[in-house]
């Protein structure tokens, strides 16, 4: 099971997430969140970047006096593991009590209404 990730936790795996490269560094996980208005303190970052690695996000090669942090789950397999929690806690596993939600809450804008509907469309055939 994919644990949940606090809000600190997860602003640094979008960044690891986001990096082209298959490895990431440290100095650019600070630029990163500098980058983004969020900087940290170096000890701060190697305790949460240590609670990413003991939760399974990532893992860390030490090359020389450095570490590389290289994800050990994708941004969509967290991001479909939390959406199956948020179903199952908020509207007891019912994907169409969420979607009827976002219609009659007016929370869709008209294109990702469109879109939504191309979609249901698309996963018919």
């Amino acid at each position: 099971m994919v644990q949940q990730l606090s809000d600190a936790e997860l602003e640094i795996m979008k960044i690891v997430w986001e990096n082209p490269q298959k490895v990431t560094l440290f100095p650019y996980i600070m630029d990163g969140l500098a980058a983004r208005g969020k900087p940290c303190q170096k000890n701060t970052l190697i305790v949460l970047l240590s609670r990413l690695m003991h939760k399974g996000f990532l893992s860390a090669r030490k090359v020389g006096r450095r570490n590389e942090y290289t994800t050990l789950i994708s941004e969509t397999q967290y991001q479909t593991a939390q959406t199956k929690n948020f179903l199952n806690k908020i509207y007891e596993g019912s994907a169409k009590g969420l979607v009827s939600n976002l219609i009659m809450g007016d929370l869709l804008a008209d294109e990702e209404y469109e879109e939504l509907k191309r979609l249901l469309e698309k996963g018919k055939q």
